[in-house]
């Protein structure tokens, strides 16, 4: 099997194709459960940062304020008083990091296309958070182990990402192009058994990773 059909998460070779459609392969992993897009069908960077460019997320959107809080909600409960954050993958408009301000967290953000400060990957942080950004990236085990890596213990990674429906064939969230990583509850136990947390599912696309 060529590298291309590895698990893009962990690595296994226990793939097989899943579904074809929007002029691409998806693969799922018998492992981990996760379903992928083999690189080959990963779009150009200029055409996926044209389309980040697009989304108008921002503190004047009370629906996007109310759908991050359904993880600053639960994450908030494992933290003390002025812990320090980091919003990974923060996007054009960052609002997660506004809003844990607005509770009294120190926060910095990344983000490789709208806040490439590298310097964030040096610091420890009390907690993590990344929204809608696990299912874009192109390595996510190597990200997320980064990430891991910068908790002290008692750290917390917060992560929201649309889980996998059954009905795949027709559901819209796979026909966003940048889209290449698709998880379910069952990818996540893998993940934290992998990464020696403890895993809360607070919600439907919700993941509170406690480093322990």
């Amino acid at each position: 099997m060529g590298f291309d059909m590895e698990c893009k998460l962990c690595r296994s070779e226990k793939t097989t194709l899943f579904h074809t459609s929007e002029n691409r392969e998806y693969h799922h992993c018998k492992e981990c459960d996760l379903v992928f897009v083999p690189s080959k069908f990963y779009i150009p960077k200029d055409e996926e940062f044209k389309k980040y460019q697009n989304h108008q997320n921002s503190m004047q959107d009370q629906g996007y304020c109310d759908f991050l809080n359904r993880l600053l909600d639960p994450l908030s409960h494992y933290l003390k008083e002025g812990a320090k954050g980091l919003d990974f993958g923060s996007g054009p408009g960052p609002t997660l990091s506004k809003l844990m301000e607005q509770r009294g967290f120190r926060m910095d953000i990344y983000d490789i296309f709208f806040a490439d400060k590298k310097e964030v990957f040096e610091k420890r942080y009390d907690f993590i958070t990344s929204t809608e950004v696990i299912e874009h990236l192109h390595h996510p085990l190597q990200e997320i182990e980064r990430l891991w890596g910068m908790l002290g213990k008692g750290g917390v990674l917060g992560l929201m990402t649309a889980f996998r429906v059954e009905d795949f064939k027709t559901w819209y969230y796979k026909r966003d192009l940048t889209h290449i990583n698709f998880f379910t509850p069952k990818t996540f136990e893998w993940l934290a058994k992998y990464l020696g947390g403890e895993l809360v599912i607070p919600s439907d696309g919700v993941v509170v990773l406690v480093k322990v």
